[in-house]
């Protein structure tokens, strides 16, 4: 995956469960599994800080239109 490269969220996940797939399968070479991993681990982080920038849009939109704000932290009253 190039780092330069823009990958939208459903992109990134797509490619997520094709490794994901791949792995469980079993019979990848351990050089082989070790690079998946590594890609991987690089598209959950970037899956995950989409949906935190997705989060906090829509908290500030919600704010924005006189609604109660969500907690993009994910802690609850």
């Amino acid at each position: 995956m190039e780092k330069n490269k823009k990958v939208s969220f459903e992109e990134a996940m797509e490619n997520l469960e094709e490794i994901v797939a791949k792995l469980e399968e079993g019979d990848v070479p351990l050089e082989e599994a070790i690079d998946y991993y590594k890609k991987g681990v690089e598209l959950s982080k970037l899956c995950h800080d989409k949906l935190q920038s997705a989060e906090k849009q829509l908290a500030v939109m919600m704010t924005e239109d006189g609604e109660t704000p969500i907690d993009p932290e994910g802690s609850s009253e």
